[in-house]
């Protein structure tokens, strides 16, 4: 059973034409304190307006063009009529135009910092100034559109491109160019002025209104006799999951903390103490002999979180026999965890979540999600109005799986206690540099290529060591850490002083996309 969106919210619906920046656009609108869901091109309706009714649809970009691509996304015009305001970015912009019967055209292509002018004043650019800065990325262009039913707001300055347009009579925008991106200065001021001043959505998205509103959707979906089970790891997410459980059906709530031993240095005493404080007193099963057994021998990335997910729910299923009254397993599903296990139409999978992968259907355990529609920052400050400590909720995430994803090839004790011991160095680093809770994430990686070296003058094969150091916003994009070579160095020296068996450590410095964040 699937969460239900919050519709006791005003709305904007995004939708999705395959864009990258899709979920930036709905943490943009989101940042306003105003509720946004994504929803995918292949299923946006008429229906789907009525049924939501938002306050306002907001059309993404996408890679697909109306000019070359023998199939492109399409929208039928009785979004022009929809009775509520609109606004198509890049993709959308021409999708716009294109419907109202304008031109588009293969053109000579505007990539990255563009400057536009605004020609005609309009409420959807209050506060920028006569000509801005904007991040442009399009090789199509609305040449011309009917001026008996638009009006040009504002054209590129170099090429003439119509930068911005709106219908005469109805609040129906277009913009060529991508406020959601922060390249665009003044581009959350531009979604500010559509959200809230032009489609006037009530900005009442906040972490106690969210609180509220699940806890009673929690006590209306769970029966007054039913238990729900609730794995708890010491992450942010099934720590949010739990306290809302808590806080909605109080003891019905069956908290389980399994060490799977995969879990960082002294991670599991750290977990128990911090959810005892929390007033959450888990069962604690210590399975480690059991998965790392059944990882022996398993290389492939996707068979080992297959085999970490299986186990999990072999565990959930003995609890559960144990008490007739747990009906349900509540899991911290992110809105993040379903878009990289392809659960929305169109989106590619790109790795196994353990909580997302499919539940066998012998577990015979109704699933309840209840920050699945939130994203991380969302998450967080959700924790900070729970009651949990700061420096707690700003932990940086990890996997689910642990470090079996943080080892390449197959997991060994050895890798275990290599990986642990870098990744501590690695924290503790960043954290005398005050960097810390400037990263969204920080690690080590182990896989099997080795490199020889001399200690002790002596030559030795020992193993690589990978740093991982990101910055994002919510993990559907990041980009490398830029760190100086004074931390690196010290990073280094370290890793390779106080761990015998490393004599080469490597630094990654690739973003997201082409790579993900965690190896495996």
């Amino acid at each position: 059973m699937s969460w239900a969106p919050f519709k006791e919210f005003d709305t904007v619906i995004i939708v999705n034409f395959g864009g990258q920046y899709a979920h930036l656009i709905a943490r943009r609108v989101r940042e306003l304190r105003v509720y946004s869901e994504i929803v995918n091109y292949t299923e946006f309706s008429m229906d789907v307006v009525e049924s939501v009714k938002p306050k306002a649809v907001i059309l993404s970009g996408g890679p697909s063009s109306l000019v070359s691509s023998p199939n492109p996304p399409m929208i039928g015009n009785w979004i022009l009529d929809v009775g509520i305001p609109v606004l198509g970015i890049c993709y959308g912009h021409q999708l716009l135009a294109y419907l109202i019967g304008g031109r588009i055209e293969r053109g000579v292509g505007e990539y990255g910092k563009t400057n536009i002018e605004i020609v005609n004043s309009d409420e959807l650019f209050s506060g920028w100034g006569k000509r801005e800065y904007v991040w442009m990325s399009h090789s199509d262009y609305v040449a011309d559109i009917p001026r008996e039913k638009a009006v040009v707001l504002a054209k590129s300055v170099e090429t003439g491109y119509i930068a911005a347009f709106k219908l005469v009579d109805k609040p129906v925008y277009g913009v060529q160019f991508h406020p959601e991106v922060s390249h665009t200065p003044k581009g959350r001021k531009l979604i500010e002025n559509f959200v809230v001043g032009i489609a006037k959505a009530k900005q009442t998205w906040s972490p106690g209104n969210i609180v509220e509103k699940i806890v009673s959707d929690i006590r209306s979906m769970v029966g007054e006799d039913e238990k729900v089970l609730c794995a708890v790891s010491g992450g942010i997410d099934s720590t949010v999951t739990a306290m809302l459980l808590r806080k909605a059906i109080g003891d019905r709530l069956v908290a389980v903390f399994v060490n799977h031993g995969l879990l960082r240095e002294g991670e599991d005493v750290e977990v128990l103490n911090t959810l005892k404080k929390l007033g959450i007193n888990p069962i604690y099963i210590d399975a480690s002999q059991t998965f790392l057994n059944a990882l022996k021998g398993v290389k492939d990335c996707e068979e080992k979180r297959k085999i970490i997910g299986e186990l999990f729910a072999k565990i959930f299923k003995d609890i559960a026999e144990s008490d007739k009254n747990i009906k349900w397993l509540a899991q911290g599903t992110t809105y993040p965890d379903v878009i990289e296990s392809g659960a929305v139409v169109g989106a590619d999978k790109i790795k196994s979540h353990h909580n997302v992968a499919g539940l066998p259907k012998w577990l015979n355990l109704r699933v309840l999600e209840p920050i699945k529609y939130l994203y991380k920052d969302e998450v967080r400050a959700l924790a900070i109005e729970l009651g949990v400590p700061r420096e707690w909720a700003l932990r940086h995430p990890f996997p689910g799986p642990g470090l079996a994803v943080r080892i390449i090839g197959e997991v060994t004790e050895e890798k275990l206690g290599i990986v642990r011991k870098a990744s501590k160095i690695v924290e503790e680093e960043l954290r005398k540099e005050g960097l810390y809770q400037d990263i969204w994430q920080a690690f080590a990686v182990v896989g099997d290529d080795k490199w020889v070296g001399v200690k002790g003058d002596k030559r030795q094969l020992g193993y690589i060591v990978t740093i991982r150091i990101v910055v994002s916003e919510d993990g559907m994009t990041a980009d490398w850490f830029k760190a100086s070579l004074e931390l690196l160095e010290r990073i280094s020296n370290r890793i390779t002083r106080e761990i015998p068996d490393v004599t080469m450590v490597t630094y990654a410095i690739s973003s997201k996309p082409p790579s993900t964040i965690e190896p495996c």
